[in-house]
């Protein structure tokens, strides 16, 4: 992995972007940066994807609900950004079936049409089937559902790993010169000289960098950030929404999801989940204080519970709750409505002062259309630097993804190490893609993989994860850039945490 060390250390070699914020956004826009030639300075003061890039229900969607609020602007991007991670994400990312039972006294089946119709026609669709109506008394989700839904309709949206989409665009940047510096918080940044003058903190103490421009790219603390580290006069105000989730024991057989709609019009998702589970969510409370303090609340579980128990027959018990996350939204500051209805849009502030340096501002923004935010970021940049190069994400594969043929490179990648487990190749394949090779080496057997930790997770894995994505604890391997976590034992998990403590 590329490091630059020096980069940005005095300001005659300044770095041409500091980026805050290691979320989806701040990534994005790294990875695009490093590609067209621009020198890249991302930190982030946690792991990366620590915050709400790493807590949202896993979608790549263009968000059917919002159709109802005239965000058609909105759903149009993301629902071509659909087509376009599935181009360059395939090894992670592909199409599920989601199931909308129509429920008597809410929103009318002709409504639901005409949305779906909408939807299917507006995102130059390619990949993705077609919606259509369902009769939910013979189709084959029906047994999962209690007796009085009888009609419902089938569209489709696409699953993603949001944590390691982070990672990965990371890596991207990485290989295209970045340099990546996380648990690196910034402290101070001022303009002198005409350039940012920034001070890091990180395991080493504080340094220094120097930068021709700043992005804030914090998420839901780009508020602190422009109040407490640029000093602003005016920095950005956003509402922030707090979404929960939880994981439970397999509900639903089949690969069909489903989406709930509740008396209050919200939606809730029971999504398959990592082959044995069910990942149900989300809500929506504002919230107050650290985004960092967000938990899932006594009020959200019996939310989560209840919804889903309304409609399925298998009603999930509080016990049942395998592991629940919470992250926070950082909408833009709309001054009416609540948060169902606060647009998940995004907006930028540039300031190019005639004697400073530039600082540009990212607000709000979703998982789906991280990669045109990147790229428009970029656009809103092009008169500071002239020579920046052509935008390049929607065509180019993200690292795992690059090869012209995955069902191909499946089938060989499996048919490669026929003394390993299948379960452990269809993981590996699933998660790290084309890169799975140099987690395996040239092993033959298990045991060739060093030490083993629990359900196929090895010392060799945990190793890779240290040199190439930038995992320190247990916490960054199990939780983010795998999910692990949900199948280790405690006694189990200890050994990772020991082993990342060496």
């Amino acid at each position: 992995m590329t490091e630059l060390p020096a980069l940005g250390a005095h300001p005659g070699q300044p770095a041409d972007l500091l980026i805050i914020g290691g979320g989806i956004n701040g990534a994005g826009i790294a990875r695009d940066a490093a590609g067209r030639g621009l020198r890249v300075i991302l930190c982030e003061q946690n792991d990366l994807a620590s915050g709400t890039s790493s807590m949202s229900s896993k979608l790549i969607h263009g968000g059917l609900r919002y159709l109802e609020y005239g965000e058609f602007r909105l759903v149009r991007e993301a629902l071509a950004e659909r087509e376009v991670m599935l181009r360059i994400a395939g090894h992670m990312c592909w199409p599920v079936p989601i199931v909308l039972p129509q429920v008597p006294g809410l929103r009318p089946g002709w409504l639901i049409r005409l949305g779906l119709f909408l939807y299917d026609h507006i995102g130059s669709r390619k990949r993705v089937p077609a919606s259509h109506a369902i009769d939910l008394r013979r189709d084959p989700i029906g047994p999962s559902l209690e007796a009085g839904y009888r009609h419902g309709f089938r569209f489709y949206d696409c699953w993603i790993d949001d944590a390691r989409l982070v990672v990965l665009n990371a890596v991207d940047a990485a290989v295209h010169g970045a340099d990546i510096r996380t648990r690196t918080r910034c402290v101070a940044a001022r303009q002198e000289q005409g350039l940012w003058r920034a001070t890091l903190h990180g395991a080493a103490g504080d340094s220094d960098v120097w930068a021709r421009a700043v992005v804030n790219a914090a998420g839901p603390w780009a508020g602190e950030v422009g109040r407490d580290v640029l000093a602003l006069p005016n920095p950005p105000q956003l509402s922030l929404v707090k979404g929960s989730h939880i994981v439970v024991p397999r509900l639903l057989a089949g690969q069909d999801a489903l989406m709930l709609q509740n008396p209050d019009r919200r939606i809730v998702f029971v999504l398959p989940y990592e082959d044995d589970y069910t990942l149900i969510g989300t809500t929506e409370e504002v919230h107050h204080g650290d985004p960092a303090d967000a938990s899932i609340s006594a009020d959200e579980l019996d939310y989560l519970l209840a919804t889903s128990a309304r409609f399925l027959r298998r009603k999930p018990r509080l016990k049942d709750v395998r592991w629940s996350f919470a992250g926070v939204r950082p909408l833009i500051e709309s001054g009416a409505g609540g948060p169902t209805s606060a647009s998940r849009d995004y907006s930028f502030s540039l300031d190019i002062p005639a004697d400073g340096a530039p600082l540009l501002q990212v607000l709000g923004g979703k998982l789906t259309t991280y990669r045109r935010l990147a790229e428009e970021a970029l656009e809103r940049l092009q008169p500071v630097f002239p020579a920046l190069g052509k935008a390049w994400t929607a065509s180019a594969a993200l690292p795992g993804s690059d090869t012209d043929d995955l069902v191909a490179w499946h089938r060989a990648f499996l048919g490669a190490y026929p003394g390993l487990p299948n379960s452990l190749l269809r993981r590996l394949a699933r998660t790290y893609g084309t890169r799975s090779s140099a987690i395996l080496g040239q092993a033959r057997y298990p045991g060739d993989l060093g030490a083993s930790f629990g359900s196929g997770l090895s010392e060799a894995e945990l190793t890779y994860l240290r040199d190439r994505e930038w995992a320190r604890t247990a916490a960054d391997a199990l939780w983010r850039r795998t999910k692990m976590g949900l199948r280790l034992t405690a006694d189990e998990a200890a050994r990772v945490e020991r082993w990342f403590g060496r």
